[in-house]
C-alpha cells in the first residue's frame, strides 16, 4: 500500500511494480488520478503551458498498480489498515502488509494576521489555475478602472517567499502581465508591478551565491521589485502592511514561504521531527519494519551530514521513492536493501524566456545556456508528456499567449489553509458517508469524527446539510454549514469569522469568486443587475434577494434563512437571528411582520465555505511548521 502519488509515491509505485513483476499486489491511494510535475507549475500560472501538460496519468503509466481514488483520513499501524474517503464521500479501509507513507506536504502557515484569509498558496494545480485567472482578471479590471488608486492596486502583485517557487512565480508573472499591458496599455502608461519579499538576505538562499546573484539581476532587469529582509506584517482586504512599515495597495498576495508535512503523519503516533516521520537510513519507521516513509513526509537522515536530515525538495523525494521501492522489495525477498545516499546534481531555476539560473554538477552556467539546460533537465525528469511540453514551448516562442480567464476556480475553493491543496473545493461537495467499500481483515473501530452513525443528525460545521438545502447564499447553491440548534450564525456584521481556524484564529469571509483581496468591483459570484433571477430552492423557497431577482418570502420570528426540502423550516436561532447577515447589518431574510428584506449592496460578496481540513486524528498536535520549499 502506497499512500500518496507525489514525487516519492509515484517513483515508489513505478519502481516497485518493475521489481516485483506481478509477484506482489500494489495499491496506490491518491486523491487525484494524476502525478503532478510541480516544477513546471509556475509556467501553467503564466499561461505558458496548458494544465494537462504537467499531469501524468497514474493508470496510464502504472499498468501493474491498482489505483484507489481517495483521501487518507488515518492510519492504524496495529491493525495494518488505512482509512480513507473517496471522491463521493464514501468511507472505507484498505489493509496492507507493507506500507509506504508518501503523502507529501502542504502550504506552510505563519501566525501573521490576515494571511490565511487573504493569501493563496501555490502547491496544487487548482491554485495555479486560480492565479492565472485572477491575474488576468486584475489586469483587465485595471484597464477599465477610472480611479487611479484602484488601477494601481489591481496591477500590483505581491509574492512572499524568494525560494524556488516564489522566484519562478514572480519571474514568469512579470513577463505575463507585461505582455498583457502591451496589448491593452493602462491609462497612465505605468507597467504592472510585481514584488518579491523574503526575510532572507538574498534571493534563492538555498543555492550557490553566484546563482542567487544571477537570479536577482534577471528579476530586477525585468522590473520585479525585489525586497530582501522584508516580509508581510498584516494582510487586509485593501493590501498588505510590510514589516518595514510601508502599506502596499494590492489585490493579490501569493504565499510561497515554503511547505510543511501533510497533517496526516501527526496521527500515526510515531516520533516526529518538525512534523516529519523519523525514519532510519533505509526509510523504515523504527519499531515498525513493515512501515516505510519517504518524500516530504519523512525525516530522512543525511549520511553525508551526520545529525541533519535531507531537505524537503522534489529531487530528494524522487530519489527517496526509488530507494523505498528497493527496500520494500527486499523485505519481500527480492533483492537487497540499501541506505539512502544522495549525490548533489545541482539545481535549476527557470526565470522565463531564455533566462535561468543553473549549476548542473556544480558548474554555474550563464545566460541562454542555463535556460537550455534547465528545460532539458525538466524534459528528462518528466515521466510523461515530454513531446506536448516541448510543443507548448515552441508555440510560445512564435505565438502570443492567450490571456483569457475561464473562471473555473474561485477564490474560496483554494483556501491557503488546506490539507489537500491538490483538490479544489467545489459547490455542493459530497457528504461523507459511513458506508465502507473496502474492509480490512481486522477492521478498525469507527470513530464519530470519521464515520457518522447512519440516521444520526450531522452537526459537523464543515459538511453540507443532508438534503443539500442552502441556508445562505452560496456560490452555485453551496449548502450552508450546519449549526447546532439554537447556535447563532457565526458570520457577524463587520467581517466576523466564517469558520474557526486551527489555533483559534478566525477566518474572515472570502467572497465567492472574489480575487485574493476583497475590493469593490471584484469578481462576483452572486447575481448582478440584469442577470436572471436566482433559482428557487427545493420546497418552493426562493433564493435570497438579489438585485433584479425574486424577493425572499417573509418568515416567522426565529426562523432560519433557508427551508428544508418539503417546506420544513430550518433550525431556529436564538433571538430570531437570521442565518446570514448582509453588509451593513441588514438581516438576510424578512423579519416578523412581513416587512420585505432590504436588498444587499451590489458588491458581489458571498460568504465562502471554510477551508478544507482532514478529519481529526488521535494524538494530533497543533501544526508544527517545517522548513522546506519544494
Amino acid at each position: 500500500m502506497i499512500v500518496g502519488a507525489g514525487f516519492a509515491g509515484y517513483r515508489t509505485a513505478r519502481t516497485l511494480s518493475r521489481l516485483t513483476r506481478h509477484r506482489a499486489d500494489i495499491t496506490l491511494l491518491n486523491p487525484t488520478d494524476y502525478f503532478l510535475y510541480l516544477p513546471l507549475l509556475p509556467q501553467v500560472a503564466a499561461g505558458l503551458l496548458e494544465p494537462r501538460r504537467v499531469t501524468v496519468s497514474l493508470s496510464g503509466t502504472l499498468p501493474r498498480v491498482r489505483l484507489v481514488l481517495g483521501e487518507a483520513d488515518g492510519i492504524d499501524l496495529d491493525e495494518r489498515a488505512v482509512r480513507y474517503t473517496d471522491p463521493e464521500g464514501v468511507s472505507g479501509t484498505l489493509p496492507y502488509d507493507r506500507l509506504v507513507i508518501s503523502v507529501g506536504s502542504v502550504n506552510k502557515l505563519l501566525p501573521i494576521p490576515g494571511v490565511a484569509e487573504h493569501a493563496h498558496g501555490f502547491r496544487g494545480l487548482p491554485e495555479a489555475l486560480y492565479l492565472r485567472d485572477h491575474v488576468t482578471r486584475q489586469m483587465e479590471l485595471a484597464t477599465a478602472a477610472g480611479d487611479p488608486k484602484s488601477r494601481s492596486a489591481r496591477r500590483t502583485f505581491v509574492v512572499v517567499g524568494a525560494g524556488y517557487t516564489g522566484t519562478e512565480v514572480a519571474a514568469h508573472g512579470q513577463m505575463y502581465t507585461d505582455a498583457q499591458a502591451r496589448r491593452q496599455p493602462l491609462r497612465d502608461g505605468v507597467r504592472p508591478r510585481w514584488m518579491l519579499l523574503d526575510i532572507a538576505p538574498r534571493v534563492l538562499p538555498e543555492m550557490d551565491e553566484r546563482l542567487s546573484r544571477t537570479a536577482d539581476r534577471v528579476l530586477r532587469e525585468r522590473g520585479v521589485d525585489v525586497r530582501m529582509g522584508t516580509s508581510v506584517k498584516e494582510a487586509t482586504h485593501e493590501g498588505v502592511l510590510l514589516t518595514d512599515g510601508e502599506f502596499i495597495d494590492t489585490r493579490t498576495l501569493v504565499w510561497c514561504v515554503g511547505v510543511r508535512p501533510d497533517p496526516l503523519v501527526e496521527g500515526v503516533g510515531q516520533p516526529l521531527e518538525r512534523g516529519r516521520l523519523i525514519v532510519d537510513p533505509y526509510l523504515q519507521v523504527p519499531g515498525r519494519p513493515e512501515v516505510f516513509a519517504c518524500g516530504d513526509a519523512a525525516a530522512v537522515p543525511d549520511l553525508d551530514k551526520p545529525g541533519s536530515f535531507t531537505p524537503m525538495t522534489a529531487q530528494h523525494a524522487w530519489r527517496h521513492g526509488q530507494v523505498a521501492a528497493r527496500n520494500v522489495a527486499a523485505s519481500l525477498g527480492i533483492g537487497e536493501r540499501r541506505p539512502y545516499r544522495h549525490h548533489d546534481l545541482g539545481f535549476v531555476v527557470d526565470l522565463g524566456g531564455a533566462k535561468a539560473a543553473a549549476n548542473p554538477l556544480g558548474v554555474p552556467l550563464p545566460g541562454p545556456l542555463a535556460g537550455l539546460v534547465t528545460r532539458g533537465y525538466h524534459l528528462a525528469a518528466m515521466p510523461g508528456n515530454r513531446v506536448r511540453v516541448a510543443a507548448d514551448w515552441l508555440l510560445d516562442a512564435v505565438l502570443p499567449r492567450q490571456a483569457v480567464q475561464l473562471s473555473l476556480v474561485r477564490s474560496w475553493s483554494v483556501p491557503l489553509e488546506s490539507a489537500s491543496p491538490e483538490l479544489a473545493r467545489v459547490p455542493g461537495g459530497p457528504e461523507k458517508r459511513s458506508e465502507t467499500v473496502h474492509t480490512a481483515a481486522k477492521p478498525t473501530k469507527a470513530r464519530p469524527d470519521t464515520h457518522p452513525t447512519p440516521g444520526a443528525p450531522d452537526t459537523d460545521p464543515t459538511k453540507p446539510r443532508p438534503d443539500g438545502e442552502p441556508t445562505g447564499n452560496q456560490p452555485g447553491g453551496e449548502p450552508a454549514k450546519n449549526l447546532p440548534a439554537g447556535e447563532p450564525a457565526k458570520s457577524q456584521p463587520g467581517g466576523g469569522s466564517a469558520t474557526r481556524q486551527p489555533g483559534g484564529e478566525s477566518a474572515r469571509d472570502q467572497s465567492g469568486g472574489e480575487p485574493a483581496m476583497r475590493q469593490p468591483g471584484g469578481e462576483p459570484t452572486g447575481r448582478q443587475p440584469g442577470d436572471e433571477p436566482a433559482k428557487s430552492r427545493r420546497g418552493g423557497e426562493p433564493a435570497r434577494n438579489q438585485p433584479g431577482g425574486e424577493p425572499a418570502k417573509s418568515q416567522p420570528a426565529g426562523e432560519a434563512a433557508g427551508h428544508q426540502a418539503g417546506g420544513e423550516p430550518a433550525r431556529k436561532r436564538s433571538g430570531g437571528q437570521a442565518a446570514k447577515n448582509q453588509p451593513g447589518g441588514e438581516p438576510a431574510k424578512n423579519q416578523p411582520g412581513g416587512e420585505p428584506a432590504k436588498k444587499q449592496p451590489d458588491d458581489g460578496h458571498t460568504e465562502a465555505p471554510g477551508p478544507v481540513k482532514r478529519a481529526d486524528m488521535p494524538g494530533r498536535r497543533p501544526d508544527t511548521p517545517a522548513e522546506g520549499d519544494s
